[in-house]
């Protein structure tokens, strides 16, 4: 299975939250992971804040920044092309998205993943009425 995994899921393998243990699964039965080139930057911006806030030590950051690159380097990258930036203004059209949201929504879309998995319902709703099989996780 093609999984795609936007930040509110994939951020579920690095900070223990509700819905790890249903991201961890789906992962586990991924033959392949695609992720938007944004997911790293705000991952790495929700740990900080994370920091900021005391709710993460920095020993716990930097454990999860390893797992997080290591899990990026089998991971598929799909990059903003002019097909994706396009796909994401059809999608802000027709559904109530944020910018982010409807960019990895066009990524999963162009790399035609079998599922995309969120934590936002939000999402989750404009994902299947853009034809993609979701899940909220």
């Amino acid at each position: 299975m093609r999984l795609f995994l936007d930040t509110s899921a994939f951020a579920k393998r690095f900070l223990e939250e509700a819905g790890s243990d249903d991201v961890e699964a789906f992962c586990m039965r991924a033959s392949d992971l695609g992720l938007s080139v944004i997911c790293v930057p705000e991952i790495i911006s929700a740990m900080n804040r994370r920091v900021r806030e005391r709710s993460l030590s920095r020993r716990q950051y930097e454990v999860a920044k390893k797992r997080l690159a290591q899990d990026v380097s089998d991971a598929d990258i799909i990059q903003l092309t002019s097909a994706v930036v396009a796909r994401s203004v059809k999608m802000l059209e027709r559904n109530p998205l944020r910018a982010m949201d409807a960019l990895h929504l066009a990524c999963a879309a162009e790399w035609e993943a079998d599922v995309f998995a969120t934590s936002d319902r939000r999402q989750f709703h404009a994902a299947v009425a853009e034809g993609l099989h979701a899940v909220c996780v």
